[in-house]
């Protein structure tokens, strides 16, 4: 196998076509150019130099040998400006993991500010329940996550984000839509269009009718919001989804929805990463601003809070 540092000292001599140039470049003495150049044509078994008086030249060999190393010790440059470019936030890769929810009504957001200040960095946005989202952390698929709590992982570390208002929706025309309160039992009576199973609101919708002694009825289970909104709409069942994600449809009365009994319900949201794996730079850099995001208290806090804290910023 050819040594390399025995070949940077050739390429250095043949560019120079001075062994005295090659030691100052390489930050060596003459003697140890001479002798790793002796070492490489035998290694090599060919004469790769030729002498008149006090200069040298390149045999053929040693020419067609120069044409090689040169296109390799410029590819190295190419690689050490990657590797600063990369350090620099320069260039990279940003894999990220999130709900449908939030891949739809805050992500481009939150995208857009982070391009703002890395715009050469590539994201490359996973999307799905949040049970899938944890476990694409854990297959390394993605780096970080933005989804609703489902469960506790001891690989995984949770920092709080924002608190998603949870609503129930029905069409204007629904016999419970008029309402000034609605309980869980009555809920339990009407067919329910339930987010899929492993999403932060299906648990938290799941424990909420437990609490109250009661189990919804399942029409259909699917992932997809604007599904489930238009289902709705068409009086086919309720349902229940993050205010935000419905803020157009009841502002135009498409939608409607009726206040709980026990008062509001919030879905925890979390920033999520690997506790014992180390985050590249552009995930770090991703972290740090959604950091800046989270609240400094616990109280509720949603989608439009924090892009409204976002547009504060750029001003």
């Amino acid at each position: 196998m050819i040594n390399f540092n025995q070949l940077r000292v050739f390429y250095q001599t043949a560019k120079y076509l001075s062994c005295t140039r090659a030691a100052e470049k390489l930050y060596i003495t003459q003697p140890a150019v001479t002798a790793q150049l002796k070492f490489l044509e035998e290694f090599c078994s060919l004469k790769l130099f030729k002498r008149k008086g006090r200069k040298i030249y390149l045999t053929d060999e040693g020419k067609t040998l120069y044409d090689y190393a040169r296109e390799i010790f410029e590819y190295e440059k190419e690689i050490e400006h990657v590797i600063e470019d990369m350090k620099e936030l320069k260039r990279g890769v940003l894999r990220l993991g999130t709900s449908k929810t939030y891949a739809r009504y805050f992500m481009p957001f939150l995208m857009t500010t982070f391009h703002e200040s890395y715009s050469n960095i590539k994201i490359i946005l996973d999307e799905g329940s949040s049970l899938d989202m944890i476990h694409s952390l854990l297959d390394l698929r993605n780096e970080v996550a933005v989804i609703a709590r489902t469960e506790d992982n001891p690989d995984v570390c949770y920092i709080p984000f924002s608190q998603e208002e949870l609503v129930v929706i029905l069409a204007p025309d629904h016999h419970l839509a008029h309402k000034k309160i609605v309980s869980f039992r009555e809920l339990a009576e009407e067919p329910i269009i339930m987010k899929e199973v492993g999403s932060g609101t299906r648990m938290l919708v799941n424990e909420l009718f437990s609490l109250n002694d009661c189990a919804p009825d399942i029409l259909m289970e699917t992932s997809n919001t604007e599904f489930i909104k238009q289902l709705v709409q068409r009086g086919e069942g309720v349902s229940f989804l993050v205010r935000e994600a419905v803020a157009l449809e009841l502002k135009e009365r498409k939608l409607a929805t009726v206040p709980l009994e026990g008062g509001k319900i919030f879905l925890d949201v979390n920033i999520v990463y690997l506790k014992n794996q180390h985050l590249s730079r552009p995930a770090q850099a991703f972290l740090d601003i959604l950091e800046k995001l989270s609240p400094e208290d616990i109280s509720p806090q949603g989608i439009g809070t924090l892009m409204a804290k976002m547009l504060a910023r750029r001003k």
